[in-house]
């Protein structure tokens, strides 16, 4: 009958934080697909050239049965020496990813520090770890060494985890990488660095903030369905890191392996980002225009593509995105306990798929909503 959780969506419905399915309409400023690749022909004719040379749609297995498919494979060597680093593991999903990284590599005796912003997916696999977890203050480096010291000083031994995101999905802001390289270096830790929403506009390449970081040191998941307009996610890291969760992984170990075209696409989309420059050139330039023009209603320069506007109240906030979507801009709404409480807002991403005149348009009604 499923009475409690009948009961749980009234609940949510009352507090008017019930979620809802809604098709995509309107100029784009929901997506991730930052550099406007996801319909883009390049990554269509990667597809159909697969389809072509006999690649299959599905996998047909797990990665350790029937499912490790060469274009897989092709895929993780040329994603580890793009971003730098001595290996790679594909997965489905940025959140399959980080649930598997953080339940399989911290060992009993380890300990967990992570930015109270993380995401959930990393909540998600430190709660499936036997690693012990605390929390830091965001953006806060020296709490994440005082947090290791600390436990040290209470006879820990085992090996420290630095659990951040590059930059952040909601607020646009960046975590103090080049501090926390320096803290886990100081406390023999390994810093794990989500990427999600860096790879593909950050860096040379688009290889992400923490590509110039020390490669022994760090692990890197860099989603394959943002900026890159694909879908899945590597991780990239130690050849260790790579057979480890091979072998005790599982979610790794359990999931149907990702469509082998897919894989095709992703690598097509490696080479898209590295020799398409004018991509990200234009993406900044929107982003620069944007900020310019979204300053007159309150939108806060964050140097990303990610721009909130923070309205506080939940009722607010939904009452403004659904009058922005009925004017033609898909903006959505975004409330606890996704962003904490009070910090109710919209959440405007910048893509290649509107222009300056979209920019100004939203800026317009957002104006006049004001």
């Amino acid at each position: 009958m499923l009475l409690a959780q009948l009961a749980d969506l009234e609940a949510l419905t009352a507090i008017g934080r019930r979620r809802s399915l809604a098709p995509r309409a309107g100029a784009d400023f929901a997506s991730n697909d930052y550099l406007g690749l996801a319909g883009s022909p390049r990554l269509a004719r990667a597809a159909s050239d697969a389809i072509a040379r006999g690649v299959a749609v599905g996998s047909g297995g797990s990665r350790l049965l029937r499912g490790n498919h060469t274009e897989i494979e092709a895929l993780e060597h040329e994603a580890a020496a793009h971003f730098g680093h001595p290996a790679a593991l594909w997965f489905s999903s940025g959140y399959v990813a980080n649930l598997t990284l953080f339940a399989t590599l911290p060992q009993r005796g380890d300990l967990i520090v992570h930015d109270e912003h993380v995401h959930a997916s990393a909540h998600d696999g430190m709660r499936l770890s036997r690693g012990e977890r605390r929390t830091a203050a965001h953006n806060d480096a020296q709490a994440f060494d005082d947090a290791i010291a600390d436990w040290r000083r209470a006879g820990g031994t085992g090996t420290p985890w630095i659990a951040v995101e590059s930059l952040y999905s909601m607020d646009g802001d960046r975590a103090p990488l080049a501090d926390l390289v320096q803290v886990a270096m100081r406390h023999d830790a390994m810093l794990v660095v989500d990427e999600a929403h860096a790879t593909g506009v950050f860096g040379d390449g688009g290889r992400g903030l923490a590509h110039d970081l020390p490669a022994d040191r760090v692990i890197a998941l860099h989603t394959c369905g943002k900026a890159m307009g694909a879908e899945g996610a590597l991780l990239t890291g130690p050849a260790a890191m790579r057979d480890f969760i091979i072998n005790r992984g599982r979610g790794f170990i359990f999931s149907t392996a990702p469509s082998p075209i897919m894989a095709a696409v992703v690598r097509e989309s490696l080479r898209a980002i590295a020799d398409e420059p004018e991509r990200g050139a234009a993406l900044w330039d929107r982003i620069a225009h944007a900020e310019r023009r979204l300053s007159r209603v309150g939108v806060t320069a964050t140097g990303s593509q990610i721009l909130p506007l923070i309205l506080g109240d939940d009722a607010r906030a939904m009452a403004v995105a659904g009058a922005v979507q009925a004017a033609g801009f898909d903006v959505r709404g975004i409330r606890p306990p996704t962003v904490p409480a009070g910090t109710a807002r919209l959440r405007i991403s910048i893509t290649n798929n509107v222009g300056p005149d979209d920019i100004d348009a939203l800026a317009d009604v957002l104006e006049a909503l004001s």
